[in-house]
């Protein structure tokens, strides 16, 4: 397996959404490292990996939401060292602003070198609210929408389809596209994090057969597949690449820190490996765990890690999750 791309996160930045699938389990509380100390890390590890393993790609980035209390100087941050944060923003979950405010914040950031946002709308103004647990948050991301095209800062809009809201996705495709964003996209929720609990409302065969014809143009249906598709074609891919992502906490900084950065790297492609040695690989899981027929939505991602936790659950195994984003993980392609 061949390393690619070393990332370095830190979850230190509040998100103002307490969202139904959330990525990273947000829970009101920052697990990750101050961010001058992570930045001021990500920074050497750059420079050694330019002088070392210029193979090697780099990204910084943090999170639970991009809204830093220096954003623009974040920003600068990103663009310095060669992070796509430093020109493209992920919009959800940050702080109501009145349009005054708005309009000055994006403008701002265009003029930072952001060229893209992007928002995620989960369903109409009601059901999109309950599932980013904000009242007022659609109204928001639609005012943030029509005033990044006021400003001339390209917009994409990605709509996750569930059972639930599924039937929303044709009135939302309409009320967002008023506003010609750059893309709408449709996908199936992943599974990770909170998103596993979005598993019984998991996008089947019917719903897609029930929306219009220009909604179902937006999902990819090369990546988004029920799961008896994947497994009758038997179409899966064979990963020869990683990209291994240090995520630094209060807990293990001082640990990394002292690490010369070839052995951080070996301890994450160590992690890697140990993992992937437990679990066997997606065609082998499919023969023991796929079903023909089966309806539900999957991209090859999350089908195998759906496959991955049962194996390890039924086996009681005891490995580092290197798809947990909330850790140090991995993603292989």
């Amino acid at each position: 397996m061949k390393t690619v791309s070393i990332n370095i996160t830190s979850l230190c930045v509040p998100c103002e959404n307490r969202c139904r699938y959330c990525l990273l389990s947000w829970d009101g509380r920052l697990r990750g490292l101050a961010y001058d100390r992570s930045a001021a890390y990500a920074r050497r590890f750059q420079e050694w990996l330019k002088a070392n393993r210029p193979e090697l790609s780099f990204a910084f980035y943090y999170g639970y939401s991009m809204e830093h209390p220096e954003l623009l100087e974040s920003v600068d941050f990103l663009r310095e060292i060669g992070s796509p944060g430093g020109k493209f923003l992920q919009f959800d979950g940050m702080k109501f602003r009145t349009e005054p405010e708005l309009r000055q914040l994006l403008g701002e950031l265009k003029a930072h070198g952001i060229e893209l946002i992007n928002l995620t709308f989960y369903g109409t103004r009601d059901y999109h609210d309950r599932f980013a647990a904000r009242k007022g948050d659609f109204d928001f991301m639609m005012a943030t929408l029509r005033i990044a095209a006021e400003v001339g800062l390209d917009v994409e809009v990605g709509i996750p389809l569930t059972r639930e809201n599924a039937q929303q996705a044709e009135k939302l495709v309409n009320l967002v596209g008023r506003y010609r964003p750059v893309r709408i996209f449709c996908f199936v929720p992943h599974g990770e994090g909170r998103g596993e609990t979005l598993e019984p409302i998991r996008f089947r065969q019917d719903d897609y057969d029930a929306l219009p014809e220009r909604v179902r143009e937006l999902l990819n249906r090369q990546k988004y597949r029920p799961e008896g598709e994947w497994i009758r074609e038997n179409i899966f891919s064979d990963p020869e690449k990683r990209v291994l992502t240090l995520n630094l906490t209060g807990e293990n900084a001082a640990y990394f820190e002292s690490m010369p950065f070839a052995e951080v790297i070996s301890y994450l492609e160590k992690l890697d490996d140990a993992y992937y040695a437990a679990v066997p690989d997606l065609p082998a899981l499919a023969a023991m765990y796929g079903d023909k027929n089966g309806v539900c939505f999957y991209s090859e991602r999350d089908l195998y890690l759906t496959y991955q936790r049962r194996y390890i659950r039924e086996h009681g195994l005891s490995v580092t999750d290197m798809n947990n984003e909330c850790g140090c993980f991995s993603r292989r392609f």
